[in-house]
């Protein structure tokens, strides 16, 4: 840090901070629309995939500032960057309560989308990063553990804030949380400046070259974790509907889209205990192939519709795990901040794009084209980690 004292800082206050902040922007902002979504269309007259086109906005802005995130971080560590994405989620959050027409509700989500790239997952984990160097997997996937219940506990607050007083009021709610909760854990709980020394710190502000060789693997990396991306933004927004469309009424969807949560959590303390034992490539392929089974049983009416989202829960809650500790495992802790942010780039995009074309799939051909358009992306990503696994093979048997 830049004090004198080069202790690091309590993992447990860190990671409780980061795990609570986690919650609450994920659950204001990405999944947000799954639960307001349709109400917002009522209200409105807007149709339903432009209500959608909202979180793509936001998510295609945070993909655009993600590299200059991931280099600030970098250079001057997370603290201010993840307050100010406190503030600026609150600023999108109200003056998305306030939109009085559809220019302005995308106008919002723009800011929302400013607060996401430098809030959201990939700015934690280069915080964390910078924070602990090399030592940071485990305070990752413990950062995980807690966004895990993103969808768990908000899903249920807004389902009941919007029933109550509106999905107005809910957008209000959530901007308040974001000042009264998340500014002062931010400002209260992180380090000030880096956690390393001024010689790493002139480090991180020189160019981040990929070396001889590594720049095949950080590329199937990319993709697999944009494919993984994608994913997670289709099933986030659509999965309330996509049951609905099944037959099921909304309390019986939300009460199946609240195990989302419970099963990324308890495949995150798994691989929490068992992860330091093999290499992080070995939990991106097991996320690869829990993901393709689930979409599978999905696309052709599997009956038991809960065991299918364990499944996806399970999948999708290590490769959050895995996509914070495979770029670690692989190109080392002092270019980790800022690949961080390149990586981020591409996948905050087809985050923002899937949202759209899943609600265009979903309203041309219904639950069937979506979930097929899932399946496809889901058994892609299964052959590309195995084809990064056999490159991270290789190196090691080449030392």
């Amino acid at each position: 840090m830049t004090e004198a004292s080069d202790a690091l800082p309590d993992r447990r206050v860190v990671v409780t901070a980061l795990g609570v902040t986690q919650i609450i922007a994920w659950g204001s902002t990405f999944y947000l629309l799954a639960v307001l979504a349709p109400y917002i269309a009522r209200d409105t007259g807007w149709a339903y995939d432009r209500v959608i086109a909202g979180v793509s906005v936001g998510l295609l802005v945070a993909g655009i500032v993600s590299p200059r995130v991931g280099r600030f971080i970098a250079t001057h560590g997370g603290r201010p960057v993840l307050a100010i994405s406190a503030l600026l989620l609150a600023a999108g959050l109200a003056a998305l309560g306030l939109a009085p027409n559809f220019p302005l509700y995308l106008a919002a989500w723009a800011v929302v989308g400013l607060g996401m790239g430098a809030g959201l997952y990939d700015a934690a984990f280069s915080t964390l990063g910078n924070i602990y160097g090399s030592q940071a997997r485990g305070t990752i996937t413990s950062v995980t553990l807690f966004g895990g219940f993103a969808s768990t506990v908000c899903w249920p607050l807004s389902a009941y804030l919007v029933q109550a007083f509106g999905w107005r009021e809910a957008c209000f709610v959530y901007a308040a949380i974001q000042i009264a909760v998340a500014l002062p854990l931010h400002l209260l709980a992180l380090p000030r400046g880096r956690a390393r020394s001024g010689a790493d710190a002139a480090a991180g502000r020189a160019p981040v070259r990929l070396q001889r060789g590594e720049h095949a693997g950080f590329a199937i990396l990319s993709i697999v974790i944009t494919i993984g991306a994608a994913i997670l933004s289709t099933v986030g927004t659509h999965l309330l509907p996509l049951l609905q469309a099944r037959g099921l009424e909304l309390a019986a969807a939300v009460a199946l889209g609240t195990i989302v949560g419970p099963a990324q959590v308890g495949a995150r303390v798994v691989e929490m205990f068992a992860g330091r034992h093999y290499h992080p490539v070995w939990t991106m392929i097991a996320s690869a192939v829990l993901v393709a089974i689930s979409a599978v049983m999905l696309f052709t009416g599997f009956p038991i519709v809960a065991l299918a989202i364990v499944l996806y829960g399970a999948g999708n809650g290590i490769g959050s795990v895995a996509r914070g500790t495979v770029p670690l495992a692989l190109f080392g802790a002092e270019r980790y901040p800022v690949l961080m942010g390149r990586l981020a780039l591409p996948l905050l995009v087809a985050m923002a794009v899937s949202p759209y074309l899943g609600g265009l799939a979903f309203q041309q051909g219904g639950a069937d084209a979506t979930l097929g358009m899932l399946a496809a992306l889901a058994l892609t990503n299964v052959l590309l980690v195995f084809a990064l696994w056999f490159m991270v093979l290789k190196k090691q048997t080449s030392r």
